[in-house]
């Protein structure tokens, strides 16, 4: 029983491969070529992103990733510039991968007069002038004020800001120069000693003179 079967399925198998080869046509299974893809039409409907995200119409979105937010329209996405915060002034990298852009790095140096200081560093550029590198980037110095001297005659060290009286408190006697602390006698007639300012220590600079009889030789 089961030859038999087999052989009537080998005759039909052969009978239509006569038939096929007797004019009769044969059916062939062809592929068809795959339909391109359709874009829909989202205008008046919607808006798309760069990645392709449909958003409705009054949503809010952002078109890519360095876009700043845009509202979906019918007529398409309505995109404004948002206020930005205001970058540091010692910002020396700026990221602009973002709607706003923002500071990565700070200048943490000051630069005065062809040199680098670290911020919040202090030096001093001269004997009566001391500066700072500020949180900003700015360099702030001030200068010495030097007290009122003790003489009239003071003189500058190099390495001092404020002068100094070497010859120690002294004042003058018209145009010479006498020392504190002592009645001078200028010339025959004449004595002179210096005084101080009233109320305090400071010598004045004229010296107070009595003028005396003089005897005539």
């Amino acid at each position: 029983m089961g030859s038999s079967r087999a052989a009537r399925g080998r005759n039909g198998a052969l009978g239509a491969s006569r038939r096929a080869q007797g004019g009769r046509p044969a059916y062939v299974h062809e592929r068809k070529p795959p339909e391109e893809y359709a874009y829909p039409d989202y205008r008046g409907k919607g808006c798309v992103d760069e990645s392709g995200f449909v958003y409705a119409i009054g949503e809010k979105f952002a078109p890519g990733p360095s876009a700043c937010p845009c509202l979906c329209t019918e007529e398409g996405p309505l995109c404004a510039q948002p206020e930005c915060p205001r970058l540091h002034p010692r910002c020396i990298h700026v990221d602009t991968s973002q709607c706003c852009p923002q500071c990565k790095e700070r200048k943490n140096y000051c630069e005065f007069r062809g040199k680098t200081y670290q911020t919040l560093e202090e030096f001093v550029v001269s004997p009566c002038e001391r500066c700072r590198c500020e949180a900003n980037g700015e360099v702030l110095c001030t200068v010495s004020a030097c007290p009122q001297t003790e003489c009239v005659d003071p003189v500058y060290e190099p390495d001092q800001c404020c002068p100094i009286c070497k010859n120690g408190p002294n004042c003058f006697a018209e145009t010479a120069v006498i020392p504190a602390g002592r009645e001078v006698k200028t010339d025959e007639c004449t004595i002179c000693h210096c005084t101080y300012e009233e109320g305090t220590w400071r010598i004045e600079r004229q010296a107070m003179c009595t003028r005396h009889e003089c005897r005539q030789m």
